[in-house]
């Protein structure tokens, strides 16, 4: 059995997200309940969780608060918020998981089958995750990736290009490293154009930075500093183009 806590300070969530486990992961037993950070600290203090479900705010502090007061989180945090975009971009940059209120059955279920297939260390992402929140005005520099083995944890300006690999995604590093990672190429998109990333075709995501020539032949590829090349769709052509001359 997977053992969980649940921390809410809304009693009504607690008892829907309960009845939600019992329905739909029938594996997952809840041990303890808390209804604040004091009160879910001391239950870690003393208890073993496999996974805690762990509200954002509450009357006595924030979800963050808690984790801020224990040495090491040896447990599966799944975080419960109300939509929040600022924390939410955090929470994807660090690979940690969490669900919007009201919960949605199937990202539970998600999420729970998830816990099943992966090693439980959550201290490197949870300390991604606090500088993302603390340094919220400057532009991250990091990111988790899962690999099957591993939580590696990245530098955005390291990477050269990311290839779809029909459900994974690989990563390609200026130091020659590839990474296998465990979620789709869109997942990456949507996190690092915001860092100079571009989609050039539906398999590659390249960082212009690297760029280092557009060759027109055969319908027109990319020529990456690490001596890769990379096609260019057709439909993307005239945007590639367009982006290049802006650079």
């Amino acid at each position: 059995m997977i053992k969980a806590i649940l921390i809410d300070d809304i009693e009504q969530a607690r008892i829907t997200l309960k009845k939600d486990l019992e329905v739909y992961a029938g594996d997952v037993e809840v041990i303890a309940e808390a209804g604040g950070v004091v009160e879910g600290a001391r239950l870690l203090r003393t208890l073993q969780p496999d996974v805690v479900f762990l509200d954002i705010q509450m009357q006595d502090g924030s979800g963050f608060d808690l984790l801020d007061i224990l040495p090491d989180i040896p447990f599966k945090i799944i975080f419960i918020t109300a939509s929040d975009a600022h924390a939410i971009k955090a929470f994807r940059y660090a690979a940690i998981d969490y669900l919007l209120k009201p919960v949605d059955p199937d990202e539970l279920v998600a999420s729970i089958d998830k816990l099943r297939r992966e090693q439980v260390n959550e201290n490197a992402k949870y300390k991604l995750l606090n500088e993302s929140l603390k340094n919220h005005l400057k532009p991250h520099t990091k990111l988790a990736l899962h690999t099957q083995e591993k939580i590696h944890v990245a530098d955005i300006q390291d990477i050269i290009r990311c290839e779809s690999n029909v459900n994974y995604t690989e990563f390609f590093f200026r130091d020659g490293k590839k990474l296998l990672v465990t979620k789709t190429l869109k997942e990456f998109e949507d996190l690092l154009t915001d860092h100079g990333f571009f989609r050039v075709h539906q398999s590659h995501l390249v960082n212009t930075k690297f760029i280092r020539e557009f060759i027109k032949a055969d319908g027109g590829s990319i020529m990456m500093a690490n001596g890769q090349t990379v096609p260019v769709s057709t439909r993307k052509r005239a945007q590639v183009i367009d982006m290049l001359e802006k650079l």
